[in-house]
């Protein structure tokens, strides 16, 4: 089972399934909608999804014909992706609950990627706040 919420809590789902794999998506819609270098999915069937408490709180944007992105109106959070048509939800890992252990499978969309950003560029890993070198 995976669990997951947005920022403030008020929207709350669930998956039946275990988890699946990690994707980076370096599109642009993906780095507008979360104000990122990419966005962190994990596929899965959407029989295995449902909300859990919330509902009223969501909002939806089809970012792309057959792709509703689904947030809640309350803090912003984008929770997840559908594309009903393709049977696929596409869980958004920072919204997770659930801890997942594993490590991404690949980075997508490289060639529409933020030029700012290299995912083979080694930078200072900090474990807490920005401190100047």
């Amino acid at each position: 089972m995976l669990n997951g919420s947005c920022l403030c809590g008020s929207v709350e789902y669930e998956a039946d399934c275990d988890p699946s794999i990690i994707i980076h998506c370096h599109c642009q819609t993906c780095r507008k909608a979360h104000s990122a270098a990419f966005s962190s999915v994990m596929p899965i069937t959407h029989k295995a999804f449902r909300w859990t408490s919330g509902v009223e709180f969501l909002n939806s944007f089809e970012s792309s014909p057959g792709k509703n992105r689904y947030f809640c109106s309350k803090c912003g959070s984008q929770l997840i992706a559908e594309r009903k048509e393709a049977n696929m939800v596409l869980l958004r890992m920072g919204c997770m609950d659930t801890v997942i252990t594993q490590k991404p499978d690949a980075h997508i969309w490289r060639s529409d990627a933020a030029p700012w950003f290299d995912p083979d560029h080694e930078v200072r890993q900090l474990a807490e706040g920005y401190e100047k070198a």
